[in-house]
């Protein structure tokens, strides 16, 4: 096939001159396309990028909890690695990740050769740097997941198909740094989400390998055009830059498609399913902050030079379109942030979760390749077989999403200081907030929970709230000194009602945050509650009623006299009032906004 290895003959005569002088072949290369480098092999080479050329600077953005850099390449035209001077400069800025997930190594060694080949083997001799870079720096983290990777062996990837080894899927933690972005509870999310609002890159690019059924495609690829991303940004991903990758990479011999789940799984058949993802995944996250970003998935059935060179490809391809529409990007991205940031986004109803219709879809060619269910003997369920054989399906496509549930903005969140360990995690994410000096009573609108539910199987460390039910009222409220005003019109204004709205996706009440506002910290002994129960049957003809029916209709409750008694405790002048009660407020009067922000 086709490889753009980047530029004209005259540049190929100065990498092969240079090549003579500095072996500049990667551990992928040497290894006949088998291997992927080990961490320090990894760090190594960066550092051999970074002493060949004045282009290049190699640092690191954090360490993980076993102690190892986090590293990041940093390619500029004219050598500059601040991100002040790299803006003021007009460049746009792609900051591209692999081995999130440390099996997934393709977007490491195609990351590694491309940097060579635009810094190394394309300024060769003369040391000039290609116009590819005129108007772009790459931010390049080459492991992102690094103590994964080094949980290293044959056996991580059952589904795929070579490198020979290669790292684990999560942290040393046993976190999937994939569902992390929002929750940010990895020492290493914390370290990218610090960088990244440093940084504040105009693209993003998160390299992965897919399981899932077989077909044609080496890639996939999804960005997030659906209805969650700035319409300006989202008209100019889907119009531009996904229209014009199709075309660059087809006729480089690499046809893709968007990353799809199907309606049957392993049968593509039965309909293919693009959804909006969260913002715990990488793309999702980042759509909410205003920069495109495009999550490759290569598939994992393909031999590793395959997806290492689609890869390669599908990266060259994106840096090609953005040095050609750096300035109407960068436009874009400055006036969704200014939009973000003022009083007209308060105005529309913000949408916090979609869903994909199942009814509303296009028929579609998909090139797959043919294949058999068979009644399996082992399992009883359906195992699909496939063939060598391609095959081209048309089939229904459903991509059509509509928001589910959406919210009122308010001017702001006002947050308790005790719950200083959120109040934390908005400031890693870059957003700002306004501590309040004196203790104020304002009304607000707060929500009262209804019967909540926890998930019992842990999830990513966490038991997430399954049923999030609550009244929200408007209420008058007093705050104590040291409380934080979260004003929502600021650059990273999309995320955070996802944070604190209760039913935002992936929100600190589902992951369990504010668990201890649920829980019951007083109770009353029996020899107490016995007599009192008996008085508020006696003088409250409505609690009798409301007792009895509950007792006819809940036989797990009629028959435990410990849950019967706690039941009048709670119905007595001793409840806590704040249990149930999220202490978070949310203001909609401007008048009280703006007195509290100045």
């Amino acid at each position: 096939m086709k490889r753009f290895y980047l530029l004209l003959s005259l540049f190929c005569e100065l990498a092969s001159a240079m090549a003579q002088v500095t072996d500049w072949q990667t551990v992928y290369e040497k290894s006949a396309t088998l291997e992927t480098p080990r961490y320090q092999q990894t760090i190594e080479y960066c550092r051999k990028l970074a002493n060949g050329s004045k282009m290049i600077t190699y640092t690191s953005f954090g360490r993980s909890p076993q102690g190892r850099d986090l590293p990041l390449l940093i390619l500029d035209r004219d050598g500059l690695s601040d991100p002040a001077a790299i803006h003021a400069a007009g460049r746009t800025v792609l900051l591209v990740e692999a081995c999130i997930h440390a099996g997934e190594c393709e977007g490491k060694d195609a990351g590694l050769m491309l940097i060579r080949d635009l810094a190394i083997h394309a300024a060769g001799v003369t040391n000039q740097p290609t116009a590819l870079l005129d108007h772009v720096t790459v931010l390049f983290i080459p492991i992102f997941n690094v103590d994964g990777h080094e949980r290293f062996g044959p056996y991580n990837r059952i589904n795929q198909n070579g490198p020979r080894e290669m790292g684990w899927r999560t942290t040393a933690n046993n976190l999937n740094l994939n569902r992390d972005f929002l929750k940010a509870d990895a020492p290493e999310m914390q370290a990218w989400l610090q960088m990244f609002n440093k940084w504040m890159p105009d693209f993003f690019i998160d390299s992965h390998t897919t399981d899932g059924a077989d077909y044609q495609y080496v890639l996939t690829y999804l960005m997030e055009i659906y209805g969650d991303m700035d319409p300006g940004l989202t008209a100019w991903t889907r119009d531009i830059f996904i229209d014009q990758m199709q075309k660059h990479l087809k006729s480089g011999g690499y046809p893709i498609f968007p990353y799809v789940d199907y309606r049957n799984w392993h049968d593509p058949r039965s309909g293919l399913i693009t959804e909006v993802a969260p913002p715990m995944l990488s793309q999702g996250y980042t759509a909410l902050r205003n920069r495109p970003g495009l999550l490759i998935e290569t598939h994992m059935l393909k031999p590793y030079k395959q997806r290492v060179e689609a890869t390669y490809e599908c990266m060259l391809t994106t840096i090609e379109l953005l040095n050609k529409e750096s300035k109407t990007l960068n436009a874009l991205v400055r006036k969704a942030d200014d939009f973000v940031s003022s009083e007209a986004f308060l105005k529309e109803s913000f949408p916090l979760h979609f869903e994909t219709s199942k009814t509303d879809s296009t028929m579609t060619d998909f090139l797959g390749v043919e294949y058999t269910a068979i009644k399996s003997k082992v399992s009883g369920g359906d195992w699909f077989v496939y063939s060598n054989k391609p095959a081209t399906y048309k089939i229904p496509y459903f991509f059509s999403a509509k928001p589910v549930v959406s919210v009122k903005l308010p001017y702001a969140y006002i947050i308790p200081g005790e719950w200083k360990a959120v109040i934390d995690r908005l400031k890693i994410h870059g957003i700002r907030v306004t501590e309040i000096p004196e203790e104020v009573t304002i009304k607000v609108n707060v929500c009262h929970f209804k019967n909540p539910k926890w998930q019992a199987i842990p999830y990513e460390s966490h038991h997430p709230m399954t049923n999030i039910d609550f009244d929200e009222t408007e209420e008058t409220r007093t705050f104590p000194a040291g409380s934080v005003l979260v004003s929502v019109m600021q650059p990273a204004g999309r995320i955070i009602p996802h944070i604190l709205e209760p039913k935002g996706n992936g929100s600190y009440v589902y992951w369990g945050f504010f668990d201890a506002s649920f829980e019951q910290k007083e109770y009353g002994e029996s020899y107490v509650i016995e007599k009192m129960a008996a008085e508020m049957l006696a003088r409250d003809p409505a609690l009798k009623n409301e007792f009895d029916q509950k007792k006819s209709a809940d036989t797990a409750f009629a028959n435990n006299p410990q849950i019967i008694l706690n039941w009048f405790y709670n119905k007595s002048p001793f409840v806590d009032g704040k249990k149930g009660f999220y202490p978070v407020g949310k203001i909609f009067d401007r008048a009280v906004f703006e007195n509290l922000r100045h």
